[in-house]
């Protein structure tokens, strides 16, 4: 019998509803079933999470680190052992500084190959910057843990899966950061990950426009006809599914993402809201071109919200099983290229 994989979990801001969706999530101890999740944080916080929402009957398996964590217990390691003030809903250094404390120790264990995935609850970008975190976000700083040159923001959920272009960028620096170049890197990525990652051996790739009505052939702008037609041709020639560029107004208003299997978008907002209104509280942030499996719930810190026993945790479950159906996926992908005639079998029977 192989043994359960390990999944690490970060606790984000620890003013905001990060410990709470993940109590939320790990109260019913079935979860255990399926994998053994390692809480990165400290005791004391959770306590006093699991109290301003009212579950007593919930504790952590305390351990010193991965190996030894319990396979029937929700375990945490604590990364710091002071006392620390929580001021539920506040924007502050003392948010920052737990939520990068524990995320350096959880993506150590992460990159030595203690813990098999991590999903990480949500940090504010704006106070866990410091010496260690310079950058825009958990998907930046994970592309420099790893030594990536390329990684892709993918949202997913059972009716959508969105990636984009640029991410964490000022709106006024896309349109120059959008290169024919960039658009082939990150349609490869979602190539990759959605044979290896998803099983889906022939995928299909839809490309928004970056202006409105995808430029209507130079009228508005000329980037969709010289910089992503250019783009989208390339990678049809190297065996890249993908078309377009669309409108973006128009393929989510009539419902043209279903035909596809996954839609590359120009930027952060054009992708990610109709994603969250389409995904409804169950979309999943992936981060996919990276060795290791990390994903995350597709909402924020939730300061307004904290401590009130209403945030849903609904998109925390699905990041913690999206992390495990990756791991197990790339793994029997990795067993199957071993074995070449049970690979070609099983290739002939996805076509």
């Amino acid at each position: 019998m192989k043994e359960k994989l390990k999944i690490g979990i970060t606790v984000g801001d620890i003013n905001g509803v990060g410990l709470e969706v993940i109590i939320k999530s790990l109260v019913d101890n079935r979860i255990t079933e399926f994998f053994t999740p390692i809480v990165y944080g400290n005791t004391k916080v959770a306590s006093f999470h699991r109290k301003a929402i009212g579950i007593n009957d919930f504790s952590f398996n305390i351990i010193n680190s991965a190996d030894e964590a319990h396979p029937k217990r929700a375990n945490m390691i604590n990364c710091w052992q002071e006392d620390v003030k929580i001021t539920l809903g506040e924007q502050n250094e003392v948010g920052g500084k737990y939520a990068y404390l524990s995320l350096e120790r959880a993506v150590e264990d992460l990159t030595a190959g203690k813990i098999d995935a991590l999903v990480t609850a949500p940090i504010n970008k704006h106070n866990i910057q410091r010496e260690g975190f310079d950058f825009p976000g958990h998907t930046e700083y994970l592309q420099a843990k790893t030594n990536q040159k390329d990684v892709l923001m993918f949202m997913i959920s059972d009716e959508l899966r969105v990636g984009v272009v640029t991410g964490h960028i000022p709106v006024k620096d896309v349109a120059t950061a959008i290169t024919t170049d960039a658009i082939l890197h990150k349609l490869r990525l979602i190539h990759t990950s959605l044979k290896n990652d998803f099983w889906i051996q022939k995928p299909k790739i839809a490309v928004l426009g970056l202006n409105p009505h995808a430029g209507d052939k130079g009228l508005i702008g000329d980037e969709d006809e010289n910089i992503i037609i250019p783009a989208i041709n390339q990678a049809n020639k190297e065996g890249i599914l993908c078309f377009g560029p669309y409108p973006a107004d128009g393929y989510f208003a009539s419902n043209t993402y279903k035909q596809f299997d996954a839609v590359l978008a120009m930027y952060h907002d054009q992708g990610l809201i109709p994603f969250k209104h389409i995904a409804s509280r169950t979309g999943v942030n992936f981060t996919a071109g990276l060795p290791v499996v990390r994903t995350s719930p597709d909402h924020g810190t939730g300061y307004d919200i904290a401590g009130k026993n209403i945030a849903n945790h609904d998109s925390f479950m699905e990041a913690l099983f999206t992390a495990l159906h990756i791991v197990q996926r790339r793994t029997e992908q990795a067993e199957l290229l071993a074995n070449p005639l049970a690979f070609r079998r099983l290739t002939r029977d996805r076509d």
